[in-house]
């Protein structure tokens, strides 16, 4: 995500910069815009090269002087074209376009992602590579392209252009028509250009994730060719496919490399990206963190509401986990810090933010695009499925920054800016591009229409502030960002329709399914614990393969594998799609990579498991709810499906659940003081136990939160009376919130 910037003119600035300029006493101010925090000698480095580190793709070249220029111009060219395709389609098809704009997206990521091919240490000659603490114009993402990158984008563009030019080359070309004409019965020259193409994105997957997804392709390739050797009794046997048709599948067919996933990231992603990094450049993420800061200025909880309000408003503008914690740790860290806040416990609520920001309508992750295009509705039904869900995640995170304020003796900061209704009455015309979108979508837009208009809508605005009008050089810089954002997760999207075609061809999808299923069933045959063990094998499932590989592959391939066995089940569609997109988003706050934790830990300067584990616990709501809206029909209010009696009593009783959750968590129960160690046995117990949304179940666990309720009662007197240590740390528990 490009770094926020200021849009508050009367929001006051410390004298010196950075973390250290803070006081001890008195109001704190937040620090300036990102882009002025980076002293001279490099102390303090600048978000979007924090952010870059810990992000699902690695960070691309700077490209200055003539390459820049190409770039950028390539770039521009690609965002004009999808945004007329939005208004006038190609008359040639969606395929056609799609193939048009892999051809200008995948070689710009071999000019501007660097190899990086680094030998063990040792097997590196002198001067094989570069030392770790080279000078910063040595380092491979400050040099230009080699002539290498520069062979394999020219191979690139051929490969990717080659169906649809018009002249013959050998036995194959002659245009597009042809090209299509010849599906399933594929000459030597398309098997040839196929191959080029495969071997291609399969590089530029390594150049911008690294090296897992494309080996997990190569293990779909494998599997494809040599499943016809493996005996035919086992479940996942095929009749085996030839090198010909697997090209055929992966070049020639609707679900290769042209499937569903390029076509959201061609069609969606690359607009609403555009939509982000406009609304971004006209001062709307500065906005939204000073606007979380003002609102809770003066609450003993104010450091770490703010973090938490940010991380929900700044999921507007970035779809990424790791570079939103970045942003909003580059702004809050300071204030959490003088707040008291040990690093670790401010990096997991940091982390646990921003992932919110991948969850949080109206802009989810790019794998919600491919839930709509998968299911066929359309992305405001996405939007309403996920809206009771993202409330439930940042009321978990909320009660247990709640918690954590009173358990731990959190010190009470007041923020010196200007008040919420000053900054809304300047500044609020940010949300109206926000509210278009979701306006449009319900009269009948369609997502690319209403984002389109949106982004427009967000440049006009722009013009409010004169610090940030989109003049028309900014206003190209930000249609070419945003395209620059894509190149990644467009390679990442073509890449998975190896995926999808081998599991389409194989029949791998059903069979992978039938095998989880019959493992629930060898423990169990009552069917509600046959379906519940399905679930939990799922969710260990997806959230292993998402530690491996983005996000966005980490849901086509969940969705082809697991979705099945969920389906044959009897969940419903959404339920299935939307369990499989929150595990696939939750490897953001998962051990052992933990993207976001880690990037909140480098911000903070905390130990990274104690970082990790305070992220887990405060973002154990989205581990569950969807274990809940999976398993029982009442679960189904959760996604807003069902009636509004079904709705309410579903999130209720949920929000019952995650306040008990975050009470056994946090070892706290506000108001009333610590909880012991029973106590906090009973409220897990008690909150898993409410989730199964059946009468009998959430009876049971009603009454065993009664009862942690009264023991914490109970110790409590008791520690009144004695004085004793279970008392909890010496800490004023009056209320001190405004």
């Amino acid at each position: 995500m490009p770094p926020v910037r200021s849009s508050g003119e009367s929001t006051p600035q410390p004298s010196t910069v950075g973390p250290l300029s803070i006081p001890d006493n008195g109001p704190v101010s937040l620090p300036p815009e990102a882009d002025d925090r980076t002293d001279p000698d490099g102390a303090a480095p600048d978000p979007r090269e924090l952010a870059a580190q810990f992000e699902d793709e690695k960070p691309g070249r700077e490209l200055a002087g003539p390459i820049g220029v190409l770039v950028t111009g390539t770039t521009l060219a690609i965002a004009l074209l999808a945004l007329w395709q939005v208004f006038n389609p190609l008359p040639q098809g969606s395929k056609f376009y799609l193939i048009i704009f892999l051809a200008g997206i995948l070689p710009m990521v071999f000019l501007a992602y660097p190899a990086d091919l680094r030998l063990p240490r040792r097997l590196r000659r002198t001067g094989a590579d570069e030392p770790t603490d080279a000078p910063p114009t040595e380092r491979p993402r400050h040099r230009g392209p080699t002539l290498l990158d520069w062979l394999l984008a020219v191979a690139a563009l051929v490969s990717c252009l080659y169906p649809v030019l018009p002249v013959g080359l050998a036995d194959g070309g002659g245009g597009y028509d042809a090209f299509l004409d010849r599906q399933g019965l594929l000459v030597g020259m398309d098997v040839a250009m196929g191959t080029i193409l495969l071997l291609l994105l399969l590089e530029a997957c390594r150049r911008t994730t690294g090296w897992i997804l494309p080996a997990v392709c190569v293990v779909f390739l494998g599997y494809g060719y040599y499943g016809g050797l493996l005996p035919q009794s086992w479940p996942v046997a095929h009749a085996g496919l030839d090198f010909g048709q697997i090209v055929d599948g992966l070049y020639n067919s609707d679900s290769g490399f042209y499937g569903t996933p390029l076509d959201v990231a061609a069609t969606y992603i690359v607009l609403f990206t555009i939509y982000g990094a406009v609304l971004d450049l006209s001062g709307a993420g500065r906005f939204f963190v000073e606007l979380s800061a003002a609102a809770f200025r003066r609450s003993r909880t104010a450091a770490g509401r703010t973090a938490v309000a940010s991380g929900f408003l700044l999921g507007t503008v970035s779809g990424s986990g790791a570079a939103t914690t970045v942003s909003i740790g580059a702004v809050t860290w300071p204030v959490l810090k003088r707040a008291g806040y040990p690093p670790e416990r401010a990096g997991g609520m940091l982390a646990a933010a921003g992932v919110g920001a991948i969850l949080s309508p109206p802009t989810l992750g790019a794998a919600a695009f491919i839930i709509a295009e998968y299911l066929g509705v359309s992305y405001l039904q996405v939007l309403g499925w996920a809206t009771v869900p993202t409330v439930l995640y940042y009321l978990g995170i909320l009660l247990a920054v709640e918690i954590d304020a009173r358990r731990s003796g959190v010190r009470p900061v007041v923020i010196d800016t200007a008040s919420a209704g000053q900054l809304l009455a300047r500044f609020g015309y940010h949300f109206l591009s926000l509210f278009a979108i979701v306006g449009l979508l319900a009269v009948g837009f369609s997502a690319t229409r209403s984002v389109v208009l949106a982004t427009i809508l967000a440049a006009v605005l722009s013009f409010l502030d004169r610090r940030h009008r989109l003049t028309p050089a900014r206003l190209l810089a930000a249609l070419s960002a945003g395209v620059r954002g894509v190149l990644a997760v467009s390679a990442v999207c073509a890449a998975a329709g190896i995926i999808t075609a081998t599991t389409t061809k194989t029949g791998l999808g059903p069979q992978a399914a039938a095998l989880l299923v019959s493992g629930a069933q060898a423990v169990s045959s009552e069917p509600a614990v046959v379906l519940a063990l399905t679930a939990l094998l799922a969710a260990v499932a997806l959230t292993l393969l998402g530690l491996a590989v983005p996000v966005t592959a980490s849901f086509v391939i969940g969705w082809v594998i697991i979705g099945p066995a969920l389906l044959d089940l009897g969940v419903s569609a959404p339920a299935a799609a939307m369990f499989v997109f929150y595990f696939a988003v939750l490897s953001e706050a998962s051990p052992p990579t933990a993207l976001a934790a880690v990037a909140a830990a480098a911000v903070t300067g905390g130990r990274l498991v104690p970082t990790m584990w305070q992220t887990l616990r405060y973002a154990l709501p989205a581990y569950l709810i969807p274990l809940a809206f999976v398993v029982t029909p009442t679960g189904l209010g959760l996604l807003g499906i069902g009636g509004p009696q079904r709705i309410a009593v579903a999130a209720t009783i949920a929000a019952l659940s995650v306040a008990v959750l975050a009470v056994a968590a946090g070892g706290w129960l506000p108001g009333v003081g610590p909880a012991g160690t029973p106590e906090r046995i009973l409220g897990a117990l008690a909150g898993l136990t409410l989730l199964w949304l059946e009468p009998v179940p959430v009876a049971i666990g009603a009454v065993l939160a009664a009862v942690m309720v009264a023991g914490v009662l109970v110790r409590r007197g008791s520690a009144g009376r004695t004085g004793g240590p279970s008392a909890g740390p010496t800490v004023n528990h009056g209320e001190e919130e405004q």
